[in-house]
């Protein structure tokens, strides 16, 4: 049974313990994300997702790294981790997914809006699977969804924060048929 922080208990409890991940049970692979998120290639920053429940607004997936990432070779040198604006780009399309898998944006895209009290409590390096959750907030249909997340490597967390997302225009997604 998956337990959920609310709202009485304290900040730095989790929104769902990562002893209860069953990273074995997965419900959306990349295949499937692709249907509700725009991201590919190096930005494509989820592997799995395996569990979204839409009652209570949670989801968790995962990104398995691999040696090849593209920013292991620079980030940094010798010893690479993986940069902490990557950790949030997962989570944020976590949230995504979420969002339009489950419709609660009523719109074709959402967008990154913003990052809040956002804390790196570890290093996360090719060859760990990251393991995120996020809990929506509050949201307004069309506008803007705010959410928790917390990123884990085993049971370690190592990155927590709030995103928004933001409704973005499809027309401004749109290449410029102008342009040369």
């Amino acid at each position: 049974m998956v337990r959920f922080r609310n709202d009485s208990v304290p900040a730095h409890e989790y929104i769902v313990d990562p002893r209860q991940f069953d990273l074995d049970r997965v419900i959306a692979d990349i295949h499937e994300i692709r249907r509700w998120i725009p991201q590919r290639y190096a930005m494509e920053q989820l592997t799995a997702i395996v569990y979204d429940d839409v009652a209570n607004h949670v989801s968790i997936g995962y990104r398995d790294l691999k040696d090849d990432e593209f920013w292991a070779t620079g980030h940094m040198p010798g010893c690479p981790i993986m940069p902490g604006v990557m950790m949030c780009e997962a989570a944020a399309q976590l949230l995504s997914y979420h969002v339009q898998r489950n419709d609660l944006s009523g719109v074709d895209t959402v967008g990154f809006g913003g990052i809040d009290k956002v804390r790196f409590r570890g290093i996360v390096r090719p060859g760990d699977r990251l393991v995120i959750a996020t809990q929506v907030i509050r949201y307004r249909r069309g506008r803007v969804v705010v959410s928790k997340f917390q990123a884990f490597v085993g049971t370690n967390l190592v990155c927590e924060g709030e995103l928004t997302g933001i409704a973005l225009p499809t027309n401004a997604l749109q290449p410029d048929a102008g342009a040369a």
